[in-house]
């Protein structure tokens, strides 16, 4: 599922590329830089780094949890929680197109040592009846333990869908009466906020820890918090120093992430509107087949059997000033954020027409 430009994983872009393929592309802001310039410091594993502290007292009081912890990455964020609430052998249960399956590079099976149980969801969400008939049951030899459900906000490779908060504390309803954890991956939490108006702390309710990422739609170049009770967090410490993810003068990264929180919340509902105005723009299109629904940044569509495949369509848009990506023979995603503009999306349209109409 992996995406690609073209089949070129690891080649720079031309300058100028206008780059849709994550949100995670976009480059931080002069301004932004500058924030780290004068941020205090000291040494985060002791606790004496004083912009690292402030930014987890935000991310607890954003989310409504006791405690959080710094990473470098939500992927990270998201295999010291399995590794947490799962024993070796476990299992798991999440969605096929989740971001714990798919993009993790398999670390549930080998830092958590569990299994995971893949549900077929509706744009990369499940329902409170299917975790219930999922639940392995106890006192059997033979088969793994339920030990985690996770949810993911936004659902990445369901176009950016947004759970809806009653699905939500149903699922997590489930687990917790069967006595099974529940862990939020909230990479994309703030764009479901800034979509919906539900808060960060009504979404995180139920769920026995929480990933927030600062490295997407926020647009900082680093970093992560996983969030959850003080005594989760710190069995997380112990775990993220096990795998060498531990950090020292970490505030002048932190600081990178408490501007983002400042300033780049808001002008997420920017973002939104592009990724609408493309999908709306696709759907008229003759060699386009499936539009996903476009609720937040992202839009994945599919292109029919009279069209390009996705990768000759991912190289010639690459030709053209433009990056986007293939996760399938004729599948693309494409991803709003901060680093294109309004000009860009125009542009993008345009050169999907001239790609996608027939001569």
């Amino acid at each position: 599922m992996a995406g690609t430009y073209g089949g070129k994983k690891a080649s720079p872009l031309p300058p100028g590329t206008a780059d849709f393929y994550s949100d995670g592309k976009s480059i931080p802001p002069l301004a932004m830089r500058e924030a780290a310039l004068d941020a205090p410091l000291g040494d985060e594993q002791k606790g004496e780094d004083p912009t690292t502290t402030e930014l987890l007292k935000r991310v607890s009081d954003l989310l409504g949890t006791e405690d959080a912890l710094f990473l470098p990455a939500a992927t990270m964020a998201n295999e010291i929680a399995m590794a947490i609430h799962c024993r070796p052998g476990d299992e798991v249960i999440c969605e096929r197109s989740s971001h714990v399956v798919n993009f993790e590079s398999g670390g549930p099976g080998v830092l958590a040592r569990v299994q995971t149980q893949m549900l077929d969801g509706a744009n990369g969400m499940f329902g409170a009846e299917q975790v219930a008939a999922a639940i392995r049951p106890k006192g059997n030899l033979y088969i793994p333990e339920t030990a985690l459900v996770v949810v993911e906000q936004t659902a990445n490779m369901g176009g950016g869908a947004v759970w809806p908060l009653q699905q939500m504390r149903e699922v997590t309803a489930v687990a917790r009466e069967a006595g099974i954890a529940t862990h939020l991956d909230g990479a994309r939490l703030m764009n479901a906020v800034v979509k919906t108006g539900t808060s960060a702390r009504d979404y995180s309710e139920g769920f026995d820890s929480v990933t927030i990422c600062f490295s997407k739609g926020l647009g900082s170049p680093f970093g992560a918090a996983l969030a959850g009770s003080e005594e989760f967090i710190q069995r997380a410490w112990r775990i993220r120093q096990l795998i060498g993810g531990g950090l020292r003068q970490s505030g002048f990264m932190a600081a990178l992430c408490i501007y983002a929180l400042d300033h780049n919340v808001e002008r997420l509902a920017d973002d939104h509107r592009r990724a609408a105005q493309i999908a709306s723009f696709l759907e008229r299109l003759a060699w386009v087949d499936t539009v996903l629904p476009a609720e937040t940044n992202i839009v994945i569509f599919d292109i029919s059997q009279d069209g390009p495949t996705a990768a000759e369509l991912v190289a010639e848009l690459l030709s053209r000033g433009f990056a986007v990506g293939a996760f399938g023979e004729r599948r693309i995603r494409i991803v709003t954020h901060l680093g294109v503009d309004q000009d860009d999306t125009d542009r993008l349209c345009a050169e999907l027409k001239n790609l996608l109409s027939p001569r």
